[in-house]
């Protein structure tokens, strides 16, 4: 479903300027925000206490129909304020099933830490188990984003949510062979036995092999976006759906560097401490 030639209506055909540097800057930099300022906002919101979980969840839903209906409301607009609203309409698409997934409500049947001793498939499965309807619920939230958005000439919210879609399997997948920080800082306390599906070791074989294919498919996109004679829309959609790719790249490094990542986002972390 590869973009397609701007169309509809109020269709912008200017091409980017060489010196039209904040055309590329604006996108990067209002990615990095989403990312940082929605990350923290759901770590708080899962920090409350859980009578607060309800409500939270009910706000998420709601939040999730806007946002479907932004992604179909623009599957035909080009205008860059059309390639920012469907960036964000995606990103709160996936920011229902984290938050889905970190109050506990869309997990899996299983409950409970990893059986000591498992081992090689079983503990594989065991793993699958415990974040099954987490990932049914990805596959349904995936249709529902290309049926709203098929065929339509604004892809910028498709490649969105696959792009999040994606890393997010590589990281899952990282994390249960093996990275050296395993993120169990960001886990609620009611979702602290997946720690036990994790395991931690300076780097797993599958490590190099998502890096490196990520960053091929970043570096694509952010030649696209700079190409001779791309349109204002198709630049904006590039640099936002790049932006976000290039993140997800620096997040992997992250596993496998000492850092403690968790200090980017203490002040979403600050609502468990008031428990």
């Amino acid at each position: 479903q590869a973009p397609r030639p701007a169309r509809g209506r109020a269709a912008e055909a200017h091409l980017v300027s060489p010196m039209s540097a904040e055309l590329f800057l604006l996108p990067a930099l209002y990615t990095i925000f989403v990312w940082w300022f929605g990350t923290g906002v759901i770590l708080y919101l899962d920090g409350l206490p859980r009578w607060t979980f309800p409500w939270t969840m009910t706000a998420a839903t709601l939040m999730l129909a806007l946002a479907l209906g932004g992604l179909a409301v623009t599957a035909d607009d080009t205008r860059t304020t059309a390639a920012y609203l469907s960036f964000t309409c995606a990103v709160v698409v996936w920011g229902w099933q984290e938050v889905a997934f970190l109050l506990g409500y869309v997990t899996g049947s299983r409950r409970t830490p990893c059986p000591a001793g498992s081992v090689g498939w079983r503990r594989a499965g065991y793993a699958l188990q415990a974040v099954l309807h987490h990932e049914i619920a990805l596959v349904v939230l995936a249709a529902a984003v290309t049926a709203v958005t098929w065929e339509g000439a604004n892809q910028t919210g498709f490649w969105t949510f696959m792009v999040l879609w994606v890393m997010r399997q590589s990281a899952k997948l990282n994390v249960f062979l093996g990275v050296r920080n395993l993120g169990e800082a960001f886990l609620p306390p009611h979702l602290r036995y997946l720690h036990s599906y994790f395991t931690q070791r300076p780097m797993n074989g599958l490590f190099p092999i998502s890096v490196i294919a990520s960053s091929l498919v970043a570096a694509v996109a952010w030649q696209g976006a700079f190409a001779d004679g791309a349109g204002r829309f198709e630049a904006t959609a590039l640099c936002l759906v790049a932006s976000l790719l290039t993140l997800a790249i620096l997040e992997h490094g992250f596993m496998v560097l000492p850092l403690r990542t968790e200090t980017l986002w203490r002040w979403g972390l600050r609502s468990r401490e008031r428990q």
